[in-house]
């Protein structure tokens, strides 16, 4: 009697379990879980342009979603155009657009959504529709019901021209060779220096190859004032990605150098047996040729190029029998002998904010 018991205990607590089971998964994820009204837009009608690309000009807001467990809720933005979002591939060419944790609003920028509206085909200074929802999930996904927009998206114009910047990391001013900065879009110029250590950090910028008309340092290092005798100056030897925006006379400088990287460039070290793939040497550029140049005593191994230092952006040969280099591919060059190379590295000096970095770029590696 007691083993008939304790059987008929034991299958109670096995149906208990199973039960809750179900119950728990009821709860998380088949449960109808709705939005509890509509989402907001600040504007239904924009007309978006390039003097306002790097402003907000749009705030989508939603209600809380409750789920019926109590974990933070993950938001999503989803936009298209209104006849992608109907039949067996609804919303599958959609715009998706992180929020964020228990975040209720998603600000969104010119450029941003100028880019969006533009990949789902509208025309550009042609108004066309676009739909937004929101996405909540937390172990399955629930959608708002969609609201139109009416986004009459812009054409980037093609801009042209450049500033030059003289300085001390030439050894001395000489704006007949100085550093092109280039137009990125209108008013804005980017560029890029290696200052060598020992060289003073002073620079003017030139609105041409003379000293015509200049800019030197205004209320601050980083202030652009006409005709100002007071040099602008860098941090500190290094290599820099330069940006002037005549627009707002503002001027900044960033950190900013490719780099060699790669078992051949360094042996492995007791701390670190990737030493040489973990720390790039950094190359110079050469702002007359707009290269970037090393000489560097290599190991037999591979090499490969990174940018500051980072894997986030970084290029390797899909072949490694040619001189181009390719965007985030795994490959390397090996080097089979140990000596001393010269290496360049050439990639076109795009604006990455806008145009990401470029699927290619070529390189040279040559033993002396």
């Amino acid at each position: 009697m007691k083993k008939y018991i304790n059987k008929l205990f034991v299958l109670g607590t096995l149906l208990f379990l199973g039960a809750s089971c179900e119950s728990d998964a009821e709860l998380t994820t088949l449960k109808t879980v709705p939005f509890p009204s509509n989402i907001e837009a600040s504007s239904t009608t924009l007309v978006l342009n390039e003097e306002t690309e790097d402003q907000s000009v749009e705030l989508i807001s939603w209600p809380a979603v409750a789920f019926p467990v109590g974990t933070p809720v993950t938001y999503a933005l989803q936009i298209d155009i209104i006849p992608d979002i109907t039949g067996p591939k609804a919303w599958l060419k959609s715009k998706r657009i992180e929020a964020g944790e228990d975040v209720l609003s998603k600000a969104l920028i010119g450029r941003d959504l100028n880019k969006i509206a533009i990949d789902l085909g509208l025309l550009p200074n042609v108004a066309g529709k676009l739909v937004v929802r929101i996405e909540a999930s937390v172990d399955h996904k629930v959608y708002s019901d969609y609201i139109t927009l009416t986004v009459t998206p812009y054409e980037k114009s093609v801009v042209f021209g450049e500033i030059y910047m003289p300085g001390f990391y030439q050894g001395e001013f000489n704006v007949g060779t100085a550093a092109a900065l280039t137009a990125i879009s209108k008013g804005v110029y980017q560029g890029y220096v290696t200052l060598p250590a020992g060289n003073g950090t002073d620079f003017k910028l030139n609105t041409a190859r003379n000293w015509d008309q200049y800019y030197g340092a205004g209320n601050s290092n980083n202030d652009l004032k006409n005709g100002s005798e007071p040099n602008f100056h860098l941090p500190g030897a290094g290599s820099y990605q330069i940006k002037v925006n005549l627009n707002t006379l503002k001027w900044t400088s960033t950190p900013y150098a490719w780099g060699i990287a790669g078992d051949a460039t360094h042996a492995p070290t007791p701390e670190d047996k990737d030493y040489g793939w973990n720390n790039a040497i950094p190359m110079s550029y050469d702002h007359q040729t707009k290269t970037w140049k090393i000489t560097a005593n290599l190991l037999p191994g591979s090499v490969k190029f990174k940018l500051n230092n980072n894997w986030s952006v970084n290029y390797g040969p899909a072949d490694s029998s040619t001189n181009t280099v390719n965007l985030d591919n795994g490959g390397a060059y090996g080097i089979s002998e140990a000596g001393t190379y010269e290496i360049t590295f050439k990639i076109d000096e795009v604006d990455p904010v806008s145009n990401g970095y470029p699927a290619t770029a070529t390189c040279t590696i040559v033993k002396k």
